[in-house]
C-alpha cells in the first residue's frame, strides 16, 4: 500500500486498553511536525472486524506509513500492548524521531 507521492499514508493501530496510545498519538503530533507535513492519519481498534487485512497483527501501539511499520516490525498475531527496544533506550511508543524518518522515506518516494 503506498501513497500518492509527498502525502503519506499513516496509520495507527491501537488496543482501547492500551495506556500507551496516548503517547503515541502525541509522538505522531510532533513527528509531522518535525516532517513538515501536515498531520493526518487514520486509526483502527485491534479488535474492529472492519480493519484493513494489512494491518492487522500488530500490537498496540503500532504506527504504520505506506502499509510498513515504522519500527520495522512485521504483523503476527499480537493484540496487546508493544514495547519498542533500541540499543539506547526502551519506550512504549515509536519515537517520534522514527516516525519522522518514515515520512520523510514516504515522501522522497
Amino acid at each position: 500500500m503506498h501513497s500518492r507521492p509527498g502525502f503519506p499514508q499513516v496509520e495507527l493501530v491501537y488496543d482501547d486498553a492500551c495506556p500507551n496510545v496516548a503517547l503515541a498519538r502525541n509522538n505522531l503530533l510532533a513527528a509531522f511536525e518535525l516532517a513538515g507535513v501536515a498531520p493526518k492519519w487514520t486509526e483502527h481498534r485491534i479488535r474492529d472486524p472492519k480493519v484493513p487485512a494489512h494491518a492487522r497483527g500488530y500490537g498496540s501501539p503500532t504506527i504504520l506509513v505506506d502499509g510498513a511499520d515504522v519500527a520495522g516490525g512485521k504483523a503476527g498475531s499480537d493484540d496487546c500492548c508493544r514495547i519498542y527496544t533500541t540499543a539506547e533506550r526502551t519506550a512504549k511508543a515509536p519515537s517520534f524521531e522514527l516516525i519522522a524518518a518514515a515520512l520523510a522515506r514516504s515522501a522522497a518516494r
